[in-house]
């Protein structure tokens, strides 16, 4: 079932677009942890959770198993998130515009229009 709804995630990532080198594990597994799919949620269950990105690590390994190291961060912000904003996707601070990039406390959510997206996977709507 787990790695059902990473491919899930990696065909949705497909079907809105993003660029190959967004199409794997990876973000595949963000996009859920941003949606908080845990592995026996609907998806029209999908909630738009503040997360940051040490936050989505830790969501990530006690949902999915998937451990990710701590030099990683980077990477996920660089090759993942940026891309999710970029596509509006995702918004950076949305409980802080203001909050200086460099922040610790840096979060990132889903954006309304991705959620309300999201939801409708796998019904007839």
């Amino acid at each position: 079932m787990t790695h059902q709804y990473v491919e899930t995630a990696i065909g949705i990532l497909r079907q809105l677009g993003f660029p190959r080198a967004q199409l794997n594990e990876r973000s595949g597994l963000v996009l859920l942890a941003i949606l908080d799919m845990t592995p026996t949620r609907s998806w029209q269950k999908a909630t738009m959770p503040l997360l940051g990105i040490t936050p989505i690590m830790d969501w990530l390994l006690t949902h999915y198993d998937k451990r990710y190291a701590p030099n990683t961060r980077e990477t996920v912000r660089r090759q993942t998130m940026h891309q999710f904003m970029q596509a509006g996707l995702v918004r950076y601070n949305p409980d802080d515009p203001g909050r200086p990039v460099n922040s610790p406390r840096a979060v990132y959510q889903v954006s309304n229009e991705a959620l309300a997206l999201m939801r409708t996977y796998g019904s007839s709507t």
